[in-house]
């Protein structure tokens, strides 16, 4: 103990001992100057320094303490902090109480690092203009975003916030309590309303008690929201890891609302206009990347399932996945197209629908004539497969599936390989829509192949016993922005053909107004007929369809035909010439004409023609009635179409690259 007293001793009174012991006094001094240093005095310096550099009143109203350290805690009582000038609310934030921690060794560069803050009874007030100006940023430059302090955790227990983006058509108020008593993982309730991207917005439910704000901080914090924008209403439960940047996301979700073409409104999400739907998910986030699997649902009448994944770290944001229906019914597509769908409520739809006009043009139209919007192709690219096992409710075509590769790429739109399950065959190829063009341009060509005649016209009864297989081709192009308008300037080539097969014999009948057959198939029923070939070729230019062959061969009358029809104008001009292969009597073998309009379609015989006839019958029956029947009798002259010729030609003349009208390929 001796030895040890007599070195210290001996280290006091050496010169470096000296002086270790005099820093250890001094280090001792400021430290117990820096406890017991009167901060509060040091407010008024304070708040002018903090003033003058971010260029807004700052305050600390009634008391400061700090609590050094390498991460030093400032609390306050009572603390206000004005927004710039040119912001709607006063303060920035008001609170009646706060404890900051700060980050010194950031400070020495520039940066504000503020690990926690903890808030009592704060108001907000947080606003950001379109050319980047926010109230958060401490700066006297509120656009650099460098000046944005970086805040881990926020601690609130009850008070407001207002959020205001007038460029993106946002303006909520947000209330928010804490329950100090409520033992769970979501003590914090919120009640918010206004507007989010100009539409009505409202939202509650319940948060974790601390927010993280940023993703330099550990772990997630529980949330449930339950919110409506607009004719949206989503409802999602999980957790968030990075409330800042809304990231870090891992929630089950229900999503409703009138039409998904909302969505694009809402969130940039480019979608078609759809009946009703509900969908079911799980939402997660990550960075710029949201993802939703397990998708569940119904849109209209139809079913939906899948994933789907929405970049927005790209240039051009990219919606890729894979949905499918089980079953899809037809009514849901018509929003798509501009056509109107009984799947869609009836305030809805005539919300919905143009008001009516007169003496309007379109009167008896049946192409769709609603403005289809091409530019939200610009807004975002898609690479998405789309399948559906069963359509159902179809009433024009008899669709039975379909499958379509979705590309969206700069603003052109490509379904290829698109494939129709149709009436028993199949109908497959490319349909493309350019919204770089003004008008926007449409291509499509659509491969027709054993599509069976008797499932092709299930409305028409007469029909049900045919038999035959059909194939053809349909090459078009056209601009508008709308169907009616793309098919009114469309040209190209449409053609179809048919091998051999059987056909309903009263059709024939009724065609050539042969009345001793016609009496017979209403006493004994109608009889099938075998057909040896059918062909029908029209060239297409400027949205006038014109004939270049149309021949139906059966084994007891060819048919010839000519005429045209026009996508424009949706009138029929067509002329059929029956020539029978037997002899009948009571046989009025005229033309027939078929016209009117898509709506209202007419067929009868060649008046004129019908009418010599007649008139010969009638100056035979003033001689003798028995003589009348001569007038009728037909000698058979047709003779049978060679089918192979027939086929050869039509097919020849439909797919014959660089025919007249036909588009470059």
């Amino acid at each position: 103990m001796t030895r040890f007293t007599n070195a210290i001793s001996t280290f006091h009174r050496t010169k470096g001992g000296r002086l270790v012991a005099g820093v250890l006094l001094l280090v001792l001094g400021i430290t117990l100057a820096l406890v017991f240093f009167p901060w509060d005095s040091m407010r008024g310096p304070l708040n002018r320094y903090v003033s003058e550099k971010t260029g807004r009143q700052f305050e600390i109203t009634r008391r400061l303490e700090v609590k050094l350290g390498r991460t030093t805690r400032v609390l306050a009582d009572g603390i206000e902090f004005a927004n710039p000038s040119w912001a709607r609310d006063p303060y920035l934030v008001k609170a009646e109480a706060a404890e900051i921690q700060v980050r010194l060794w950031p400070l020495l560069f520039g940066r504000v690092e503020l690990p926690l803050v903890s808030l009592r009874k704060p108001q907000f007030g947080l606003q950001m203009e379109a050319d980047g100006r926010r109230t958060w940023a401490l700066g006297k430059d509120t656009s650099d975003e460098s000046s944005v302090p970086l805040i881990g955790q926020l601690l609130v227990d009850q008070g407001t916030v207002n959020y205001l983006v007038a460029a993106r058509g946002a303006d909520i108020s947000a209330d928010f309590a804490l329950l100090a008593e409520d033992a769970s993982a979501l003590p914090l309730s919120y009640k918010a309303r206004g507007k989010w991207k100009g539409e009505p917005f409202t939202a509650q439910g319940r948060t974790g008690g601390v927010l993280q704000l940023s993703a330099d901080t550990t772990g997630s914090f529980p949330l449930e929201i339950n919110a409506t924008a607009g004719r949206t209403r989503l409802k999602a439960s999980g957790s968030i890891t990075n409330l800042a940047e809304i990231a870090g996301i891992d929630a089950q979700f229900q999503l409703e609302g009138q039409s998904l073409e909302d969505l694009y409104k809402l969130v940039g999400v480019v979608l078609p206009g759809t009946p009703p739907y509900k969908l079911q998910g799980q939402l997660n986030k990550q960075g710029l990347l949201w993802s939703v699997k397990q998708i569940k649902g119904v849109l209209g009448k139809s079913d939906l399932s899948g994933d789907l994944a929405f970049d927005r770290s790209r240039t051009v944001p990219l919606l890729s996945g894979k949905v499918q229906s089980r079953v899809l019914d037809f009514e849901d597509l018509g929003p798509m197209v501009g056509q109107p769908s009984d799947n869609v409520p009836k305030d809805m739809a005539k919300a919905a629908a143009p008001a009516p006009q007169k003496n309007s043009r379109r009167a008896g139209r049946v192409l769709p004539d609603t403005k289809l919007d091409f530019a939200r192709l610009k807004a975002m690219d898609a690479d998405v497969q789309y399948s559906a096992a069963d359509i159902r409710h179809v009433k024009a075509l008899p669709l039975d599936s379909m499958t379509a590769h979705i590309l969206l790429r700069k603003g052109v739109l490509e379904l290829e390989p698109l494939k129709l399950g149709v009436a028993g065959g199949q109908l497959a190829g490319r349909l493309a829509i350019n919204s770089n063009t003004s008008p926007s341009s449409i291509e499509t060509r659509l491969d027709a192949r054993a599509i069976q005649l008797n499932q092709l016209f299930p409305t028409i009864e007469t029909t049900k016993s045919s038999l035959g297989r059909i194939s053809g081709q349909v090459d078009l192009k056209g601009r508008g922005g709308s169907t009616a308008q793309m098919l009114a300037s469309s040209s190209g080539n449409v053609a179809f053909l048919m091998g051999s097969g059987e056909i309903s014999n009263i059709l024939l009948e009724f065609m050539g107004l042969d009345g001793g057959e016609v009496i017979k198939f209403l006493v004994r029923g109608d009889r099938n007929v075998g057909l040896r070939c059918a062909a029908a070729s029209f060239e297409v230019q400027q949205g006038l369809m014109t004939s270049r062959a149309i021949v139906l061969d059966t084994v007891d009358t060819v048919v010839n035909g000519q005429g045209r029809v026009s996508l424009a104008d949706e009138t029929l001009d067509l002329v059929l010439y029956p020539s029978p292969k037997d002899h009948s009597i009571l046989s009025f073998r005229s033309p027939l004409k078929i016209g009117g309009t898509f709506g209202a379609p007419t067929a009868g015989p060649d008046k004129g023609a019908l009418a010599g006839r007649a008139g010969i019958a009638l100056a035979l029956a003033a001689i003798n009635p028995l003589l009348a029947l001569a007038a009728t009798i037909e000698t058979g002259p047709g003779q049978d179409a060679n089918c192979s010729q027939v086929l050869t030609q039509a097919a020849a003349t439909a797919f014959k690259t660089g025919s007249p009208g036909a588009p470059a390929r």
